[in-house]
């Protein structure tokens, strides 16, 4: 069967179908990376409630006359390069056309609760003896097993249980989660790596798996160096607020206009930076001369340093540690990050035409570089149900009066 028009994929993963059954974030992250790695994704949705995050508004996606559209900018941001189709599972009709295109699938990507699929006779037993060559991965909160495994997984839960939270903000404040779903994000590429991994399984062998993706086992798995910390010595690292655990000076500092982080990561580079601003001083002084002590006696340090930054401006301070090759930036709002000349450079905002605001919509790009094959933007975020008909006709074979008549039954 030809694929839908507008939809013919390029890129690595071209010819490869994804059978999605994600909503919110975490499942979504992991299906448009493959959509914008080229595979095609057919992104299932309830007939009338459709992705949770058509409704996660305002603010919404602008119409050309500056008006907001009935477009969820949430939705927009992890749905592109797909296409929706309108099915209710918990139909037996609609379980019917699920295992058809199934069939017609490499990938299911899915992000119920443990065993909310079986109802359905869509989780991975019911399906891998007739699909044996189905890649199937689950997204949850916490996993397919273990004691917490029933239990529905949100992004500041998951933030608050893996220890983050923990680790961030002042030291005399309250834990602070991050400012953006990290939880969600990171489980949703890890699913993406798992799923990159049974792709080259199955090319050698033929065979699927199941991939089993926790939000709290990728939580704990990205603690990195402060894991690390805990299970070297033991101790609970505290909150540093915007410090470095295991560098000094690496945090914010206030400026005479305003605050810029500073990140020297090195003697050599401690060294340069006080020989050029009068503080030869501290090169002799062993409370300073190595980045270990430097961390043993952090508040000094900081005291040490905080007039000397407060001195110049945040401008003054970028020229003059950029020209000595000393790690700085300004603490940039969002207007500043897209108006950023590197930002912009690098190509990290796209725009793509959208039916369903009636004009073009500023996306936030992929940011995986690929030489032979960069990421392939195809397919606008699609409004509810957009391609139910082309996909039920052109990859089923339905007739436009059978799709008509699931539509009134409310199958689709």
């Amino acid at each position: 069967m030809p694929l839908p028009p507008n939809a013919a994929p390029s890129g690595p993963l071209a010819g490869l179908r994804v059978f999605d059954l994600t909503r919110v974030l975490a499942g979504p992250t992991a299906t448009q990376m493959l959509g914008d790695l080229g595979a095609e994704v057919i992104k299932i949705e309830h007939p009338t409630r459709g992705d949770d995050t058509r409704g996660f508004a305002p603010p919404y996606l602008r119409k050309p006359s500056g008006e907001p559209s009935t477009e969820s900018a949430y939705f927009a941001g992890v749905n592109r390069n797909k296409l929706s189709v309108t099915l209710d599972i918990a139909r037996p009709e609609g379980q019917a056309l699920a295992r058809q295109l199934i069939a017609l699938c490499d990938i299911l990507v899915e992000n119920f609760k443990p065993g909310g699929l079986a109802k359905y006779g869509l989780d991975y037993p019911s399906l891998k003896e007739t699909y044996p060559g189905l890649i199937y991965c689950s997204i949850t909160g916490f996993g397919q097993t273990g004691p917490y495994a029933p239990r529905p997984g949100y992004d500041a839960l998951i933030q608050a249980m893996g220890g983050v939270m923990s680790l961030t903000g002042e030291p005399d404040g309250l834990p602070q989660k991050v400012g953006i779903p990290i939880a969600d994000l990171f489980a949703g590429l890890y699913g993406t790596i798992g799923i990159l991994a049974a792709l080259r399984h199955r090319e050698r062998t033929g065979q699927g798996q199941h991939i089993d993706i926790s939000m709290l086992d990728t939580h704990v798995a990205w603690l990195a160096n402060q894991g690390m910390n805990y299970l070297a010595t033991g101790e609970n690292p505290p909150r540093l607020g915007n410090q470095h655990p295991n560098i000094v000076p690496y945090q914010v500092f206030a400026t005479a206009d305003g605050a810029i982080m500073l990140a020297i990561g090195n003697d050599p580079a401690f060294e340069r930076f006080c020989r050029a601003f009068g503080l030869d001083h501290l090169v002799a002084d062993e409370r300073f001369a190595t980045n270990a002590k430097r961390v043993e006696n952090r508040a000094l340090v900081t005291d040490t340093l905080t007039p000397v930054l407060k001195s110049k401006t945040t401008a003054e301070w970028i020229a003059a540690l950029e020209a000595l090759s000393i790690a700085c930036g300004p603490i940039n709002r969002l207007s500043d990050v897209f108006a950023d000349p590197h930002v912009k450079a690098r190509g990290m905002v796209i725009s793509m035409e959208h039916e369903g605001v009636g004009g073009p919509i500023p996306l936030i790009a992929n940011p995986v570089k690929l030489s032979a094959t960069p990421p392939d933007y195809r397919i606008a975020p699609p409004s509810l149900g957009a391609h139910t008909e082309r996909v039920l006709h052109d990859l089923l074979g339905l007739s436009h009066a059978a799709i008509a008549e699931l539509r009134a039954k409310g199958v689709v």
